[in-house]
């Protein structure tokens, strides 16, 4: 505890050099704050979601939650339940972030205004899909978000591959290999797959189409 406190007391150097001191959070980016960010949504939203809405599924990964809600009642209920919990634990829901999401397909076909989300880097929304007899229909199917597909493009540019033509291809593929497969691990599932490749055409100076986010039915934070 003696190391946690100095941790969240320690001032933070600016990037004009200043030392600005903190009054309360963990800082952005911080090594250890995931970590105390775990630790204490255990505590905040894990158990009491499990104690409180037992019926209610859910996923979180750090400060990210999913709520898996039946009817838009209960999801409403769920979000202003939220809003006084993490009131009560001295924390703030993001106004923007935590919203009431419908999931619709060709079984949901009702209005909502908000009918996507992002969540841990995959847009999920309603997609055309085919089943096993090859007729389209609407699934609620997760795909590569905007801005995780513009952080790949400019990594990808950044590489500058026209400059390592000189270099033979077993060379070049010893040092892309290992950042590619990790990408294609991740986010290669599923419908995700197809966006990954027209990602890679940012390599030879391609341009791709960039798919509209859309999402959830539940109450996601």
């Amino acid at each position: 505890m003696l190391y946690v406190g100095r941790w969240l007391k320690a001032p933070v150097e600016m990037p004009d050099g200043t030392i600005q001191k903190r009054e309360a959070g963990t800082p952005q980016g911080g090594v250890v704050s995931p970590l105390l960010a775990n630790l204490f949504l255990h505590y905040a939203f894990d158990a009491w979601m499990r104690r409180t809405f037992p019926s209610i599924p859910f996923e979180r990964y750090a400060d990210e939650a999913i709520c898996h809600c039946r009817t838009r009642q209960e999801a409403e209920h769920l979000k202003a339940a939220l809003e006084k919990r993490f009131a009560d634990c001295h924390l703030t829901l993001h106004p923007q972030k935590t919203q009431v999401v419908y999931c619709r397909d060709s079984n949901r076909r009702g209005t909502h205004p908000q009918i996507h989300f992002t969540f841990l880097g995959f847009t999920f929304q309603p997609r055309r899909a085919k089943n096993r007899w090859g007729k389209l229909f609407t699934r609620f199917l997760p795909a590569v978000g905007p801005q995780a597909l513009k952080r790949m493009r400019e990594r990808i540019r950044s590489w500058r591959l026209p400059q390592h033509a000189p270099l033979p291809l077993t060379d070049i593929a010893r040092i892309l290999n290992p950042i590619l497969q990790g990408r294609w691990q991740y986010c290669g599932r599923g419908s995700c797959s197809r966006t990954l490749t027209n990602v890679s055409e940012c390599g030879s100076g391609g341009s791709t189409s960039r798919s509209k986010g859309t999402g959830d039915g539940a109450c996601g934070g």
